[in-house]
């Protein structure tokens, strides 16, 4: 249990959630080149047409985590650190940013340990990532702040730095700079998943209980719920 990370991706509306997720599931071979699509996580016709999230989905990641304490003694060399790498299961809920699915967001916050709460660098703070991040701190998650687009031409990162650190009061070592679209500073991005947010609590040896955040409809399955 202690290598299980919950975590979720908030931020206002087209900050680039969904490509961040998608930049997650292909570097950790989750889902292979052949079969990636942008914004793969957005099965719903309608979310694909609009180009929105409107359900959470989830996903299971499984990342092997090479610590920087194996990687010094291994001479920088990540191949040769990697035989010592341990296995870790990233679950993602990849969450709406619009403002009428807010729902959506407060239910999957319910089912996490941290937060990855994403800034596009062009854009800034704005108005559903200030509403989003105090349903996060409600639920007692650890907030990994992420600026995006960092590899836009109207990216002004120092200026968005100072913004999150006045919203949330973190250092600005603590924040981390990413491009979603490119995959610049994603394996950071990973590395602080690990290391930041808390494992899953729990007790292993109790009856089995668990939240249900979310369900769909499978026309072969029936009602899958998450």
């Amino acid at each position: 249990m202690k290598n299980i990370r919950n975590f979720c991706i908030i931020a206002h509306i087209d900050h680039g959630k969904s490509t961040l997720a998608d930049r997650l599931l292909q570097m950790t071979n989750t889902i292979s080149d052949r079969e990636m699509m942008d914004q793969v996580l957005d099965d719903m016709d309608l979310e694909r047409e609009k180009g929105i999230t409107i359900k959470s989905h989830a996903i299971q990641i499984n990342y092997k985590y090479v610590n920087a304490e194996a990687l010094a003694k291994a001479g920088g060399d990540y191949a040769k650190a990697s035989s010592s790498a341990q296995d870790y299961t990233l679950n993602l809920i990849d969450t709406p940013g619009h403002v009428d699915f807010s729902y959506e967001v407060s239910r999957a916050l319910a089912a996490c340990e941290g937060a990855l709460l994403l800034v596009d660098a062009t854009q800034g703070i704005q108005a559903q990532t200030i509403s989003n991040l105090y349903l996060a701190i409600e639920n007692d998650l650890e907030i990994i702040p992420v600026i995006n687009k960092i590899d836009m031409d109207g990216a002004m990162v120092e200026e968005v730095e100072d913004q999150i650190v006045d919203l949330i009061g973190c250092k600005r070592e603590d924040i981390l700079h990413a491009s979603g679209r490119t995959g610049l500073g994603v394996d950071k991005v990973l590395e602080a998943i690990v290391e930041r947010i808390p494992p899953a609590k729990g007790d292993e040896n109790a009856p089995l209980q668990a939240m249900i955040f979310a369900s769909v409809f499978n026309s072969f399955r029936g009602i899958i719920v998450y």
